[in-house]
């Protein structure tokens, strides 16, 4: 009868349990192997170096590789799309209530993703960081939609990315836990960055060297979001005051 009792108490169906637990490990793998793909896509910039000639100056901009007539623009262009795909599904499969009080960070990371895709879905269609003719023209909208969309793109996904990191620093305020820390840091970096970024982009100087920065720090934020959502319930729960830290 005890062991009846426990049986109803727990749902009665031993089988079901297993099944509910194999659940959440299926949903872990899927979101790292599409965010792993995505994240592979996502940093096609690491090819960039090996060919020479291809970027001219630690000035222009990674995107200026994707202007339409490029060489590999149409590759560098597809790799954007489908590293937004991959992010997006990624984080689809992590769940949205992956982590308590975190759903606003989860919607803002669905953005970043959904923003870099549709930035190769709409390249620019000409160089506005190395061609002043091209500056001039998009300043004066006289350049096609594709090119303004591009730019919206960038700044929903910088915005986007920005804003899960502030609400995870805010939610994992006062956690002692290394995700915590890895929060803390990013946004510690971000801090010192983006005054950066700005003079670097009103100067018009080493665009392409802060660009790696932010890449760099975009996917440590993907990859620190994505270890808390797939963590184990007991690794994600935050610490309670008084209890043994």
């Amino acid at each position: 009868m005890h062991a009846l009792g426990i049986l109803r108490s727990s749902g009665g169906c031993p089988e079901r349990h297993r099944a509910a637990a194999g659940h959440p490990r299926r949903s872990a793998r899927l979101a790292w192997g599409f965010g792993i793909a995505g994240l592979l896509a996502y940093n096609w910039w690491l090819l960039v170096p090996l060919k020479p000639g291809l970027m001219r100056s630690p000035d222009e901009l990674f995107s200026n590789l994707e202007v339409s007539g490029q060489p590999f623009a149409t590759a560098m262009q597809h790799a954007d799309l489908l590293s937004g795909l991959l992010l997006a599904a990624a984080f689809l499969a992590a769940g949205s209530a992956s982590i308590p009080g975190g759903r606003r960070e989860w919607l803002a990371m669905m953005i970043f993703a959904v923003a870099g895709a549709a930035g190769g879905l709409f390249p620019e269609v000409c160089a506005d960081e190395i061609s002043p003719l091209c500056r001039s023209r998009e300043w004066h909208f006289q350049l096609p939609l594709s090119q303004y969309v591009h730019m919206a793109a960038g700044v929903a996904e910088f915005g986007a990315v920005t804003a899960a990191l502030l609400f995870a620093v805010l939610r994992a305020r006062g956690q002692p836990s290394a995700t915590a820390r890895a929060y803390r840091a990013l946004a510690a970096g971000a801090a010192a960055a983006y005054p950066l970024l700005g003079l670097a982009y009103l100067l018009d100087r080493l665009g392409g060297v802060m660009e790696i920065v932010f890449f760099t720090g975009f996917t440590l934020m993907v990859l620190t979001e994505l270890r808390e959502r797939t963590a184990p319930a007991r690794e994600r729960r935050p610490a309670v005051p008084g209890r043994g830290g």
